[in-house]
């Protein structure tokens, strides 16, 4: 397989913010749901982790439970930008790193 044809797997096939998160098909066999405020508190952008050393510096407390997901933007081919309810949006989460969370975490939901 070649490294387009590679590239081309990690793209999802549809993204849609629901009730309760983002969800995310990325192909016949794997659907998940992405809660709201626990995507939030994933975010790695020079605001919410300190950029020399890679600390989480977000206060959790400051997310609220009931936060959403207002609207996203794709970034190239590769990424979303989520617009949060609480104002904030220069996350930029790459469709990689939410593969992984997929993969590894338990709070992210499958649904297929």
């Amino acid at each position: 397989m070649s490294l387009i044809e590679e590239k081309m797997k990690q793209l999802p096939e549809s993204i849609a913010i629901t009730e309760t998160g983002i969800t995310i098909v990325w192909d016949k066999k794997n659907s998940f749901i992405y809660p709201f405020k626990y995507l939030r508190l994933q975010c790695s952008c020079a605001g919410c982790v300190e950029e020399m050393t890679g600390k989480k510096i977000l206060d959790v407390k400051t997310v609220l439970d009931n936060i959403i997901a207002v609207d996203f933007l794709e970034v190239g081919r590769y990424a979303i930008q989520i617009l949060w309810s609480d104002g904030h949006q220069t996350g930029i989460y790459p469709f990689e790193f939410l593969k992984k969370l997929a993969e590894n975490d338990q709070a992210v939901m499958r649904i297929k």
